[in-house]
């Protein structure tokens, strides 16, 4: 007889390869790989942290809620029922990760509280580690 631990909680979800990490890597402009790939949260991420560095929050945000939105669809084709772990230990998750913590970020920066304490509470309980690295 099989017993599942019932208090195990949800398993990981692992996304795939991203093929926009290549080319980023590869010093390809992120402008450029999102709009040859834009269901890459990867790109979005790196598009959202440009704009969020460079003090443009509002395009930050808009970016980094692309990728957010990009990285829940993909999350979802790979078995995510709407919780449980996104480990950041797992490269092609750390694109979604990243707008996550760029969309938390830019929200708190235009004061929208709510939607800034979601995306840090969203994003510890996906990965403390990817909370702690992107702080």
């Amino acid at each position: 007889m099989e017993f599942n631990n019932l208090m195990s909680g949800p398993p990981a979800t692992l996304l795939p390869t991203d093929p926009a990490a290549a080319e980023l890597a590869a010093g390809t402009p992120a402008v450029e790989v999102a709009a040859k790939r834009p269901t890459s949260s990867l790109a979005w991420s790196f598009l959202a942290e440009e704009a969020l560095a460079g003090g443009r929050t509002i395009e930050a945000y808009a970016y980094a809620r692309t990728g957010y939105h990009r990285g829940l669809d993909s999350l979802r084709r790979n078995g995510w029922k709407g919780h449980g772990p996104v480990p950041w230990e797992h490269e092609p998750n750390r694109g979604f990760l990243r707008c996550l913590a760029v969309l938390g970020k830019a929200a708190a920066i235009i004061d929208e509280k709510d939607e800034a304490e979601r995306c840090t509470t969203f994003l510890r309980d996906s990965s403390p580690t990817a909370a702690d690295e992107l702080a």
